[in-house]
């Protein structure tokens, strides 16, 4: 089986190899990474959301987005880890490819001491480091979806949906995309999409695509604001926005590059490929919706960034820079076009276009991933670990394993979804009442107001 160089492989412990002593330039680098993409979310996405509803609810979003990067970190620690990166049971089972087991539950045997190989034979870090990176990621992607029902879901409801997906959607996902034997016991089980060669360097369908479709599903069973279309539902703060956009460009180099997990040439390719992406998507939205709107707006163009920066992390360290330029530009159009026609046409409020950007940006750049990979357009290929080179590549293959990735992601995590969302709304009950959404979350929920 062709093992490709990915973002977050279960990795061999140091058991395998008695004398191996970590890299101290690689952990470094691991360890800044998971701060950067801690940022991400708290300050980074925090802010970004925020800006964007209304003066009354932004405290709630910037609540939910805290509560939800906390309650997650606690969960990854418990089970989280060990149901997305170990094996159940001896290994054998036919639960392997898609679940991992309780061995390291509460991180049980995970010390100072206990080693993870890279994706280099031989190369180890700590495995704390990986821990701590992967949680990062973790905690992000459920924070996403935040954005999908904001101004109009219950605090409680909240915290009890993204729960459920977690456990169901996001943990399977990450199992059945990155969990391998490293590159020395590349023969090893692998998660069930990893073992087809779906390539996600940096979690395209892990966490964009997987979020943007419960996004989207919760968004649907919440259903819409009071006044949507009918009210001036404006941003209240795009200072903010931009702000928040910022930190999460800054922080997605740590999500991308971080994904390497050794400091090496192939990290700096992934730098460059999520500047340029993002770069691209900037002006590609800009310019779209200066053509078919009239006027290029901030908004419009920190969007345009996110979307570029969601395109390019699946391939960020497949593609040459000419590749990452054009899923950058690609991803910002489609994604603007999924936020002003595709939305309207669903009739669905995704309060700040999760699905429209995380969503759609996800399976562009899933897709894209697997032409732009190709050595003759500047990629990388796909690293043989059976012949230590790289391998032949076949594009239409890979693109046909790149949508399956997509299409699986897209099935499971909206039928995970449903189900969560319906049993939380039949439990404990989904919206606020109808007096205290028009006065704001902050205040009725929170008992704040972000301004006086």
């Amino acid at each position: 089986m062709l093992a490709a160089l990915g973002a977050a492989p279960a990795l061999a412990q140091a058991a395998a190899v008695p004398a191996a002593v970590p890299d101290k330039g690689d952990t470094a680098w691991v360890m800044v990474s998971a701060v950067l993409v801690m940022m991400m979310t708290i300050p980074g996405l925090a802010l970004f959301y925020g800006g964007l509803v209304r003066a009354r609810n932004v405290l709630s979003v910037l609540m939910q987005v805290l509560a939800v990067f906390s309650l997650m970190a606690i969960l990854w620690v418990a089970f989280g880890y060990s149901l997305a990166f170990t094996a159940p049971g001896d290994g054998t089972s036919a639960l392997a490819p898609f679940i991992g087991g309780l061995s390291k539950a509460f991180l049980a045997g995970v010390g100072p001491g206990a080693l993870s190989e890279t994706f280099s034979a031989g190369v180890f870090i700590p495995e704390l480091a990986y821990v701590a990176f992967q949680m990062a990621f973790a905690c992000i992607a459920p924070a996403l979806i935040v954005g999908a029902t904001a101004e109009r879901i219950r605090f409680p409801a909240l915290l009890a949906f993204v729960t459920l997906w977690f456990v169901f959607a996001y943990l399977p996902m990450a199992h059945m995309v990155w969990w391998w034997g490293g590159p020395s016991a590349y023969a090893a089980p692998s998660g069930w999409l990893f073992g087809h060669g779906a390539l996600d360097f940096a979690g395209g369908t892990v966490i964009h695509i997987n979020a943007g479709v419960a996004g989207l599903v919760a968004a649907r069973a919440v259903g819409p604001r009071l006044g949507y279309r009918k009210e001036p539902m404006a941003p209240h703060n795009l200072a903010l926005t931009l702000l928040g956009g910022c930190m999460l460009w800054v922080g997605w180099f740590g999500f991308n590059a971080g994904s390497n997990l050794e400091a090496t040439g192939a990290a700096a390719m992934a730098v460059v490929n999520t500047c340029v992406a993002a770069a691209a998507a900037t002006l590609a939205w800009t310019a779209g919706e200066w053509i078919t709107r009239g006027h290029p707006s901030l908004l419009g163009g920190i969007s345009g960034a996110v979307a570029g920066l969601v395109g390019i992390t699946p391939a960020a360290g497949y593609v040459g820079p000419a590749g990452a330029i054009v899923i950058g530009a690609v991803a910002g159009l489609a994604c603007l076009w999924a936020v002003v026609s595709l939305k309207s046409r669903m009739g669905i409020d995704d309060t700040l276009d999760v699905f429209g950007i995380h969503g759609v940006g996800g399976i562009v750049g899933a897709i894209l991933t697997g032409v732009f990979a190709a050595p003759s357009l500047g990629g990388t290929g796909v690293f043989d670990y059976a012949a230590n080179a790289v391998g032949s590549y076949d594009m239409g293959h890979q693109v046909y394993v790149q949508a399956l990735g997509a299409g699986v992601c897209i099935i499971w995590s909206g039928v995970v979804s449903w189900l969560a969302i319906r049993l939380v709304g039949a439990v404990i009950g989904l919206r606020p009442e109808a007096n205290a959404e028009r006065q704001g979350l902050d205040l009725t929920t929170h008992g704040e107001n972000a301004y006086n």
